[in-house]
């Protein structure tokens, strides 16, 4: 069912995740890295691509690509290179956050069989599949003065682009990432920005938020305070979409004065999806757990992350991807031989992105794909 490969080429390794229930939707999330640190930053992409070209070609012929996203160590330098070398129609998010094994860059691919895609007529990138369309979004950003502004503005151009398409940002919209531009001194405009539109919106405490990840990363013009990726789909009904709360290991976000869920679960008639907001170590009262101490820190983030799994039905077994960002790169060494001795066989990247709160030295995403049988919901 969860299918896991490590694959090697010439310099670098893909590891998979593959979701094959039977159907004709499989899902794999690949994550492809570099494993020799020398080489110069165009010899890194070539070699990046040239395994994913492989993919297509072999183990993963006939998957199309529906979201990717490069983890660059200098995006200045190094954005305008990916963007002419991968001309694919696909949603794309490149964003400076550097992998911390040395290297260059990186690259997660969510990937699907029997799907058709297309730009959509608001400029969405469009997977659909029966009776549903998955429209992503990647690298969403412009030059307003501020970052509250820059926010406002992504935010409110992103509710007209599913006003589009017929969908609504409360109805249709199941998970956002904000990168921020220095999150320390920033993020306080994201916040801000997002609980204004968020209240137009209604989505307030006592409706729900929206699953998101918040973190340090930058674009390669400077002036680009944040940048905003997206997911919503289409033909979606709300009774097949739950939050995710874990109440006995976590607070909810507005107790803090921020608007997202921890979690969302989404369930078709095949299929269960789980998108896992960035998660940190944290107690139910909010406050930061074990400051100063990586490896506690990281055991309390699983556990959490493993609290919210757990009550969307899921275990750590159906996770596809993870994606690790660390405050401080020193502590790369310990947080990478936690994630080896557990999760080796897993799909994901540990990368250089300060989380929104100084305490935090450690934070992770993820999402699961779990086989149920749902007959009142519609397949996939």
């Amino acid at each position: 069912m969860n299918k896991k490969l490590t694959i090697r080429f010439d310099h670098a390794i893909a590891k998979i995740s593959q979701f094959d229930n039977g159907t004709e939707v499989r899902e794999y999330h690949v994550m492809i890295r570099i494993d020799d640190a020398h080489l110069t930053f165009n010899e890194q992409l070539a070699a990046i691509l040239d395994a994913y070209g492989q993919l297509r070609e072999g183990e993963l012929r006939g998957a199309e690509a529906v979201f990717k996203r490069y983890f660059l160590s200098d995006a200045a330098n190094q954005q305008d290179a990916v963007l002419v070398a991968d001309a694919s129609e696909c949603a794309k998010s490149v964003i400076q956050q550097a992998p911390l094994d040395g290297t260059k860059l990186a690259l997660w691919v969510y990937m699907m069989t029997d799907v058709h895609t297309r730009i959509s007529k608001s400029g969405l990138y469009e997977t659909a599949h029966g009776a549903f369309r998955h429209l992503w979004n990647g690298s969403a950003h412009n030059l307003a003065a501020n970052t509250e502004y820059q926010t406002r503005l992504l935010l409110n151009e992103y509710v007209m682009q599913l006003l589009e398409e017929g969908c609504k940002l409360s109805e249709n919209c199941i998970r956002t990432w904000f990168f921020v531009n220095d999150v320390d001194l920033n993020y306080g405009g994201v916040v801000r920005a997002r609980n204004n539109v968020f209240f137009t919106q209604d989505l307030t405490v006592h409706t729900h938020f929206i699953a998101s990840t918040g973190i340090g990363g930058r674009q390669a013009d400077i002036n680009v305070l944040a940048q905003m990726d997206n997911y919503a789909i289409d033909g979606i009904r709300q009774e097949q979409i739950t939050y995710l709360y874990a109440q006995t290991h976590l607070n909810r976000t507005s107790d803090y004065g921020v608007s997202f869920e921890r979690g969302t679960r989404v369930d078709y008639a095949d299929r269960r999806h789980v998108f896992i907001s960035g998660t940190a170590s944290i107690n139910n009262k909010g406050e930061v757990m074990y400051r100063g101490d990586v490896r506690r820190q990281t055991h309390r983030m699983w556990e959490n992350v493993e609290a919210l799994l757990n009550e969307a039905g899921c275990s750590y077994d159906d996770v596809s991807e993870m994606v690790v960002y660390l405050r401080d790169t020193a502590d790369c060494q310990v947080v990478s031989e936690l994630y080896e001795e557990r999760f080796a066989d897993k799909p994901y990247v540990i990368v250089h992105a300060p989380v929104c709160r100084p305490g935090w030295l450690v934070e992770m995403e993820c999402m699961a794909v779990k086989k149920v049988e749902n007959p009142q919901f519609p397949a996939f």
